[in-house]
């Protein structure tokens, strides 16, 4: 698909989406807690706007670009002049690549509301796991590339599809493109909160960095043990470290997840963890972490929907323990895991 036609398709997909009924949506699952998330009085402002007007938010993008020069814009520092074309361990430049841009119904229920969280997916990704269930994106880079002036639009396009938040998906590796088309976004009367939706393999200068353009952190925390992020995803011994401290200065930016009075997210932190089998992700580890370093109010996903894709489906004798999907049993005892951490807030 061409890149004109590429737009064509992701500007108009919004009201498409939208109009499809409501049995077409994939089907919202259960919530546990004992309470719900705190509720923000008074009106909300998203941080980048006050960024903006005060000339902050453009010396942060000119730091962000300085980060392509020899790029430490992820943990993985390759060093590639991704300004002057090279293609970084993420194979990427500096050029922003989009595979799609729409309302996703599918996503946590504070983010979808009633009419849907507006997702721009970005092609490739800087984790690379061995199981990922969007290896076309991640792995392929399928896409189109586009100006900062076209993901602009599909920011504005979402929005006045009526969509909550813009979710940028697999953000870490064009920070600094997504924040440039922020600023021009802004510029064109954007107003909804920023979600930074990530892996969890980030670099912790550029989390600093975005400190108020951010509205809602939702990292994936996957690994507890190094050697097993390093065999699961390429060569990334120091996941659980970086994501540790990433996700915590995450948290003491935005804090616990602060919803309007219909629900719907404006402010703070959601943590997904995909329950693996065979406990490769560390689930008990992951629950008492998050109790006990963050706050047993954390809004927190775990995910049940783990199933071998790419090569754990295609190689299944190179990594055997993730060639299945979870047991019954498995859940249950992340659940179990789960409730005895006392988190408050989290979905199955």
């Amino acid at each position: 698909m061409d890149r004109r036609r590429f737009l064509r398709h992701t500007l108009t997909t919004a009201g498409a989406l939208l109009a499809l009924p409501p049995g077409a949506w994939a089907r919202r699952r259960s919530t546990y807690g004992a309470e719900p998330p705190r509720v923000l009085k008074g009106t909300f402002e998203p941080g980048y706007l006050k960024l903006e007007r005060t000339g902050k938010l453009a010396r942060i993008e000119r730091a962000l670009w300085r980060l392509y020069d020899a790029c430490r814009c992820c943990p993985r520092r390759c060093k590639k002049k991704r300004t002057m074309g090279q293609v970084g361990d993420c194979n990427c430049t500096s050029k922003l690549k989009v595979s799609s841009a729409g309302p996703h119904m599918g996503e946590e229920r504070p983010l979808v509301g009633t009419h849907g969280s507006g997702t721009i997916f970005f092609s490739h990704c800087n984790l690379l796991c061995v199981f990922c269930q969007n290896w076309e994106i991640a792995h392929r880079g399928d896409g189109s590339f586009i100006e900062h002036t076209d993901l602009a639009d599909m920011m504005l396009s979402l929005q006045r599809a009526g969509c909550h938040n813009i979710n940028l998906v697999t953000p870490t590796h064009v920070v600094p493109g997504i924040v440039r088309a922020l600023r021009i976004a802004i510029r064109k009367g954007l107003r909804l909160p920023l979600v930074y939706n990530t892996g969890g393999y980030d670099s912790l200068e550029v989390i600093k960095l975005l400190d108020e353009v951010v509205d809602i952190y939702m990292p994936d925390f996957k690994f507890q043990d190094g050697a097993l992020a390093a065999r699961y995803a390429r060569r990334c011994k120091d996941y659980p470290r970086v994501a540790a401290a990433v996700i915590k200065e995450m948290h003491r930016q935005v804090g616990t997840l602060a919803v309007d009075r219909s629900g719907v997210a404006l402010r703070g932190l959601i943590v997904r963890h995909l329950v693996m089998p065979h406990n490769i992700a560390g689930t008990d580890r992951f629950v008492r972490w998050v109790a006990r370093e963050l706050s047993p109010d954390t809004f927190v996903n775990l995910m049940d929907q783990y199933r071998p894709a790419h090569l754990a489906r295609s190689r299944p004798r190179r990594y055997p323990k993730i060639a299945r999907r979870i047991t019954s049993a498995e859940w249950l005892q992340a659940v179990e895991w789960a409730q005895k951490a006392g988190l408050k807030h989290w979905r199955g």
